[in-house]
């Protein structure tokens, strides 16, 4: 089973690499949700970070309906992120009643080629998420993560089971939202490939007069407990 860590900086990507993770998911802002990482986190990682990343590409916070204007803006930061060499992108985009958007979808899928497209977390969004899975499978996509519609991925664990055997492999589904140390044995047992994970903690903030979402960074010690875990037969 591999260890996808979702990260939130350098320190936290640089984190992952040390702990032993199979591959990172690299964003900022993830008490939002996650936003597509700035033009310096991407040179720096592209730089100095060997294993796997991909890259969120997601130009601001709330829904996953966008303009023209925000959408010409991630197909850049696709070509961007093709040319720093990284292996893949994370993305996707809705229609107003929350369906997959398959225009722009299958725009941002063809973009991305050679590299992976996993359709993100946009996908708990949707009312029918079996009829979502096979149009994404129609569309070339190779991973939906997703907590199963949940909250906690835990919690939507039979959906995230019904999903799997309804790709039969067409597609990873890889479970993500609230996985650590002591429930991924869960997802193991469930015969699943991929799990995705901050393995985050607080650092203390002395942030008086701004934003009081606390700063975030993954840990070595809790991903590699986690690794313990999957890794061990």
């Amino acid at each position: 089973m591999k260890l996808e860590i979702c990260t939130n900086s350098y320190q936290s990507a640089l984190n992952a690499q040390k702990a032993g993770a199979d591959r990172i998911e690299l964003c900022s802002e993830l008490s939002v949700g996650g936003i597509t990482p700035s033009y310096g986190l991407l040179k720096k990682v592209s730089e100095e970070i060997a294993i796997p990343v991909h890259v969120l590409i997601r130009p601001r916070s709330g829904n996953f309906q966008y303009s023209e204007e925000e959408f010409s803006l991630m197909k850049e930061d696709i070509k961007l992120c093709k040319e720093l060499g990284f292996n893949g992108i994370v993305s996707g985009v809705l229609n107003i009643d929350n369906s997959i958007d398959i225009k722009k979808t299958k725009e941002l899928v063809a973009l991305s080629k050679p590299l992976s497209f996993t359709f993100h977390r946009a996908f708990d969004c949707v009312e029918n998420p079996k009829k979502a899975l096979i149009q994404l499978i129609a569309l070339g996509v190779d991973s939906i993560l997703t907590s199963g519609l949940q909250e906690k991925a835990e919690n939507g664990i039979e959906l995230l089971k019904e999903l799997k055997e309804i790709a039969k492999g067409s597609l990873t589904i890889l479970p993500g939202s609230g996985i650590n140390a002591t429930n991924a044995q869960l997802f193991k047992k469930a015969g699943f490939k991929e799990i995705h994970s901050s393995a985050s903690k607080a650092i203390a903030t002395s942030s008086v007069f701004f934003d009081k979402t606390p700063q975030t960074v993954s840990e070595i010690k809790t991903i590699q407990e986690i690794l313990k875990v999957i890794k061990n037969a």
